[in-house]
């Protein structure tokens, strides 16, 4: 009785303080795309100095009050994003460096590391709005309204809608699924280096600027590579030496080839899209040896009953909060389990399929046709 009593008043205790990270959480955000947007992380790797950076010389260099500047490095420091740690000249006390996470803020770099494009997307006045609207999409099948998702209320026509109208959030949505895919499409090479063996074409299905099918070609240069998205999209994207730029709609058909590539397309859309989308990439695939590769998020299922390693743990939470930005950005999109998956793969009509883990918040789901 009294290991329980304890055990609630611990809880308690823990409660009163998480609070207020809903209170007050949008703050990490801002903070972080405060840093991207003054390219503070290229202004501390720059620093001529192999002393640390001084906050006089971050202020000279971002052109940035001293006094906003020292508050918000104050924050960024308690949260681990840049360190701030002493200086051997008798002059000053304290400068900043860079951390392996603060280095993922370079707007500037495109290592394969760097996320600030998809930072500087989610944290847009396009995709901010919907998220207050949020609760209206849960209680619509309650209370029997008709109310359009979120996105849709907010702007009155759907993300791709507004894309094809706006050339400039087009070209956020682009950079920020290719700073993803120089990060990502390296680790689905190496996981299946085996099943590109002898695949002489590949078609990238809604590969946006073409970033993907450029790692792609490298990786393989034997493959002849196709980047297919909408023509408003083909007609801005990158010209790469072994891919060409395709321009259609998936809805309609998708490009002759030996295998297809999509990554992060089907979780935009509801089973019925989702199977029509890869009914045509089953149709665009030869009919005893070609494959589909599905580079997407998998659910976990049964948590209570697994032994999760904090890493994974942390993958996992990043799959659901993906689940909630689905919720908030598209109609009838959603991350899925492997039943959920397996569902929409045999509708489609493959004939098997394989799942190979790139230790990623993503993984790799090959479908085969025989």
């Amino acid at each position: 009785m009294e290991e329980s009593k304890r055990n609630l008043v611990d809880e308690d205790a823990k409660a009163s303080l998480d609070i207020w990270r809903y209170v007050f959480g949008f703050a990490d955000i801002a903070a972080a795309k405060c840093a991207i947007d003054l390219k503070i992380p290229e202004a501390i790797e720059n620093h001529p100095s192999s002393q640390p950076m001084t906050l006089a010389e971050l202020s000279s260099t971002v052109s940035a009050s001293p006094s906003h500047l020292h508050r918000i490095m104050r924050f960024l420091v308690h949260q681990g994003i840049f360190k701030e740690v002493p200086i051997k000249d008798g002059l000053t006390t304290t400068g900043y460096t860079n951390t392996p996470l603060s280095r993922r803020m370079m707007i500037t770099k495109r290592d394969g590391k760097s996320l600030a494009p998809f930072v500087l997307f989610e944290t847009s006045r396009e995709m901010l709005a919907p998220w207050l609207r949020l609760s209206t999409v849960v209680s619509s099948p309650v209370n029997g309204s008709h109310d359009p998702p979120p996105f849709d209320a907010v702007h009155n026509k759907d993300v791709w809608a507004l894309a094809e109208d706006n050339p400039c959030f087009s070209e956020m949505i682009n950079e920020a699924m290719a700073c993803d895919a120089r990060r990502v499409v390296p680790r689905v090479a190496r996981a299946c280096q085996d099943l590109f063996e002898g695949v002489a074409k590949v078609v990238d299905v809604g590969g946006g600027n073409g970033e993907a099918m450029g790692i792609l070609v490298k990786e393989f240069p034997w493959i002849k590579g196709f980047n297919f998205d909408l023509p408003h999209v083909i007609n801005v994207a990158q010209v790469l030496d072994g891919v060409e730029n395709v321009g259609g709609d998936m809805f309609d058909s998708i490009p002759k080839c030996d295998a297809v590539f999509i990554k992060w397309v089907l979780h935009d859309w509801g089973d019925k899209d989702c199977i029509k989308i890869l009914k045509n990439c089953k149709e665009a695939v030869p009919a005893h040896i070609g494959k589909v590769f599905i580079v997407e998020s998998v659910i976990r299922e049964n948590k209570k009953t697994m032994i999760v390693e904090e890493r994974d743990e942390k993958l996992e939470h990043v799959r659901l909060m993906l689940d909630m930005v689905m919720m908030a950005h598209t109609s009838t999109g959603k991350e899925r389990t492997l039943k959920e998956w397996d569902f929409v793969l045999n509708e489609a009509g493959f004939a098997r399929y394989e799942v190979r883990d790139i230790d990623d918040v993503q993984c790799v789901i090959i479908a085969y046709m025989s």
